[in-house]
């Protein structure tokens, strides 16, 4: 029996009509034009919105995602556009799989990003099971980034706005999920492009602004969150140089994050002072001169490799790697040490590289890119 292989928009060999597709909706604009488009162009769509945290905690705080107020937005826009929608509670698994690591990341001295983990362990794990549970062909997010076919299979590609761009935040998507995860924005060359579409179809977020916090941060304050989930933590200590001098006090180690130069209480002591390393154990915090920030050698682990050879069969691979979601990718050699660690060499050192971050791998040429690692050391 002869097959049809002519390929629908999203790639698959059905009609949009025959296609089930669920769209991960935050109740931001970026989220829901993906589901109206896709219900424009005859799909079958099914929003799912996940609650995440208390509803008492999120209706206080506006912008924020997956909270009550961005719940409701992602019904209205599934009632605008005639889709069904459903919210799923997740709290139980958010806070095991994100926040208690958050917390406790925190405590150690690192600088975790928690929305990496919520796509790794959230979103495109237990969400994308729940899609499966859906009968649906593939599942659709909001996220910035282009997924393309390659020889080896699909490849990630960094979005064609580098403003919006959040390979970044992506890097831990495996090639599995990769395969079933549809990015209908990546192509798109600006915001404005993605809020005109919005008013197009009519959608009451199109004027929505965009979150910038984490989403159980309030105002971005860290130190609030880890007292309130860790009681005590934040205990008083020295600050330091780098010869062992005493130079003032803190109050609390989770207050400082590598890098840091404001809100050190260190006025009048000539050259600016930054925050260098933290030692949690003895509750100080070591500062020193900018200089003492650059970093040449970075060990990984949990290396999520999206390459089409294996990651190991090399000795090295010479890469462009992003060691902040706010620096652009410069180059570096990476060095496997197995198939899940390595050791990478900056070319040019950076500053305030800090355990807790992650460490994503492009392409020296083109938008490819090649998954990453955890930090997980300062050397």
């Amino acid at each position: 029996m002869p097959r049809d292989l002519t390929l629908n928009s999203l790639g698959l060999p059905k009609a949009p009509a025959d296609t089930r597709v669920v769209v991960a909706m935050s109740g931001g604009v970026d989220s829901s034009v993906v589901a109206a488009m896709l219900k424009d162009e005859g799909y079958d769509v099914v929003g799912v919105t996940l609650q995440l945290y208390d509803h008492g905690a999120a209706l206080a705080k506006k912008g924020a995602c997956c909270a009550g107020r961005d719940i409701h937005d992602a019904r209205r826009v599934a009632e605008t556009m005639g889709f069904p929608h459903y919210v799923l509670d997740y709290e139980n698994v958010f806070r095991e799989s994100v926040i208690e690591e958050f917390a406790d990341a925190y405590l150690a001295g690192a600088t975790p990003v928690p929305c990496i983990r919520c796509n790794e362990r959230v979103k495109f794990k237990d969400l994308m099971a729940t899609a499966r549970d859906l009968d649906a062909d593939c599942m659709a997010t909001g996220h910035y980034i282009q997924r393309k076919l390659g020889q080896a299979g699909p490849e990630l590609h960094r979005a064609a706005d580098a403003a919006r761009d959040q390979s970044y935040f992506l890097f831990s998507t495996t090639a599995a999920q990769l395969d079933y995860l549809r990015f209908p924005l990546g192509h798109l060359a600006s915001k404005a492009e993605t809020r005109a579409l919005a008013a197009q179809y009519g959608l009451p977020v199109a004027d929505k602004p965009d979150s910038q916090d984490i989403c159980f941060v309030p105002q971005g304050n860290y130190a609030a969150v880890i007292e309130k989930l860790r009681p005590g933590a934040a205990e008083p200590g020295e600050i330091v140089d780098l010869d062992g001098t005493v130079l003032g006090l803190h109050r609390g180690v989770i207050h400082y994050t590598v890098g840091q130069r404001k809100g050190l209480g260190l006025g009048g002591l000539g050259e600016p002072l930054y925050v260098v390393r933290l030692e949690v154990d003895a509750r100080r915090v070591i500062v020193g001169p900018k200089a003492a920030l650059s970093t040449r050698i970075v060990p990984l682990r949990e290396i999520n490799w999206l390459g089409d050879q294996p990651f190991d069969s090399r000795p090295e691979w010479h890469l462009d790697v992003r060691v902040r979601s706010t620096r652009p990718p410069c180059p570096a050699v990476v060095r496997p040490l197995s198939a899940t660690e390595a050791e990478v060499e900056l070319i040019a050192p950076e500053d305030g590289v800090s355990p807790g971050q992650a460490c994503a791998f492009h392409a020296p040429e083109g938008s490819r890119v090649f998954g990453g690692g955890w930090i997980w050391r300062g050397r």
